[in-house]
Parts: C-alpha cells; sequence; structure tokens
C-alpha cells in the first residue's frame, strides 16, 4: 500500500520541464545571491554561451553574470 501511495505522489508531483541550461544559469545566480564567489570565470562563460550569449574572453565576470541575469529574466 504505501508503494502505491508512493507512485502516486510521484506521478502528481509537478515535473521541471525547464532546460538545462536554463537551470544551471538559475543555480549561479542563486548561489551568488546567496553570497557566494563565482571562481571559475570560465564556466561562468559556458553557462552565458549555452543561454546563447556572445561573451567575450575578455569580459568582466561581472559584467557577464549581469548579462547571465537579463537572459533569464526573458525566459
Amino acid at each position: 500500500m504505501n508503494a502505491f501511495i508512493s507512485r502516486l505522489l510521484n506521478w502528481l508531483k509537478p515535473r521541471d520541464n525547464m532546460p538545462p541550461e536554463i537551470r544551471r544559469a538559475q543555480q549561479l545566480i542563486s548561489a551568488i545571491d546567496a553570497g557566494g564567489i563565482p571562481l571559475d570565470p570560465g564556466r561562468i562563460g559556458r553557462i552565458a554561451e549555452d543561454l546563447g550569449l556572445e561573451i567575450s574572453r575578455n569580459a568582466r565576470t561581472e559584467h557577464t553574470i549581469e548579462r547571465i541575469r537579463a537572459a533569464l529574466k526573458r525566459y
């Protein structure tokens, strides 16, 4: 009986239909907002590129993060 209820609850649970690049960007912004400091500018650049943003290798990390925030507002 417990297995049936467990399966039923899993079936009723809302699905996360967001693309993985959006999910990664949201996780990055959430971590930064929680006080985290991004240590890998390459990772931030890859996330931005996955969102379709063109980022210069010389772009400041803060500028890239602001562009990621703006891109997330469009989704």
